[in-house]
């Protein structure tokens, strides 16, 4: 009988064989729905206030130093990448996109960055790199909350995903609190239900949530995150099997051999193994045979809607369908509680206020 960490190894090395062709279909797709893009950005724009080429006469090049920075930032880390998306998307779920997660705390108050949810979040220094860079060019005119949209969207693409147009045009919130991140992000061990309502606050629909959670084709975890599939509450395997029967079981033992506890914080895993500095459909695939991380990943297959979703994405022929339904999801989340015109601030250091 094989080694179940061979057999495991094997499996994985196929997926990522697998997801080398399946990208390269996805590329010759993107054109078609890149114009049906631009429509939907349109409409949702002209509600936040947002423009296409915000800073075309005060700050011309801004996106093009973004996009130079972001090319070196990822060329000496690709690991990067997934963080930077991260970081924008728990952003947008607290407050909304204004960057009040960049906030540092101050003796009277806890930020964003040090409530529960976030202390694992990574990318805080390339994002002042950028702004920077920014500030040197056009001082006072560029947000925060913008150079974080522009780097996630830069992010995805630098890792072989799609590209999408970003209205621009936020400012910067003046207020981060712990307390409302812990709240309000969408927890790593919530079923669709609660993701659902989540998401539905911030005006977000179920299909923004299973297109969403592609972005876990990104990146790493910490243990702490997931290690409640592997160990019941006294840090040991149950005699009867798996504590989280939804994760196969053969994925369980590799997991086991890199987080030896409940509270191993120092090891990380991929959330998609085989590819996760790249962009792809993968994802999905190790959702499907319910090798997905978290549990917010493995409760996808437990409601019919996100169900077909995962099981349509991952047979690989809709490479170019994700592609585009992320950016239009993408776009969605980068106009969550927006402020603009007289609203909030542009900060000069991202991480204070002025």
């Amino acid at each position: 009988m094989a080694h179940p960490q061979w057999f495991t190894s094997k499996i994985l090395r196929n997926i990522k064989n697998h997801c080398v062709l399946f990208r390269s279909m996805a590329i010759r797709s993107l054109l078609l729905p890149l114009a049906l893009l631009v429509l939907a950005l349109a409409s949702s724009a002209a509600v936040a206030q947002l423009e296409i080429g915000f800073y075309s006469k005060t700050c011309p090049d801004a996106e093009k130093i973004v996009r130079q920075e972001m090319a070196k930032i990822i060329a000496a880390a690709p690991s990067l990448a997934g963080p930077l998306l991260r970081l924008h998307f728990h952003d947008c779920f607290v407050r909304g996109c204004d960057a009040s997660v960049l906030l540092d705390s101050t003796d009277g108050n806890v930020a964003e960055k040090d409530a529960k949810p976030n202390k694992s979040l990574r990318g805080f220094g390339s994002v002042e790199r950028v702004k920077a860079k920014l500030e040197a060019t056009c001082p006072g005119i560029v947000s925060c909350a913008d150079v974080l949209t522009l780097m996630s969207r830069d992010a995805v693409v630098l890792a072989k995903g799609p590209f999408w147009p970003v209205a621009l045009g936020r400012r910067d919130g003046r207020v981060s609190s712990a307390t409302e991140a812990s709240n309000e992000l969408p927890p790593a061990s919530g079923d669709v239900p609660l993701l659902a309502k989540i998401f539905a606050s911030k005006g977000l629909n179920l299909k923004d949530l299973v297109v969403l959670s592609g972005a876990h084709t990104l990146g790493t975890a910490h243990c702490p995150s997931f290690a409640d599939r592997l160990y019941n509450t006294t840090g040991e395997s149950s005699a009867y099997g798996l504590v989280d029967p939804s994760l196969d079981s053969e994925y369980a033992d590799k997991l086991r051999l890199k987080c030896k506890s409940l509270d191993d914080r120092a090891m990380l895993s991929e959330m998609d193994p085989g590819s996760f500095k790249t962009f792809d459909t993968c994802y999905y695939r190790h959702v499907a045979k319910r090798r997905g991380l978290f549990r917010s990943d493995a409760a996808l297959l437990f409601d019919n809607t996100t169900r077909d979703y995962v099981q349509r994405i991952a047979t690989g022929k809709f490479d170019g369908e994700f592609f585009k339904d992320f950016s239009a999801s993408m776009i969605k989340m980068g106009d969550v509680g927006v402020l603009t015109g007289a609203e909030g601030v542009i900060r000069k250091k991202c991480y204070a206020p002025n």
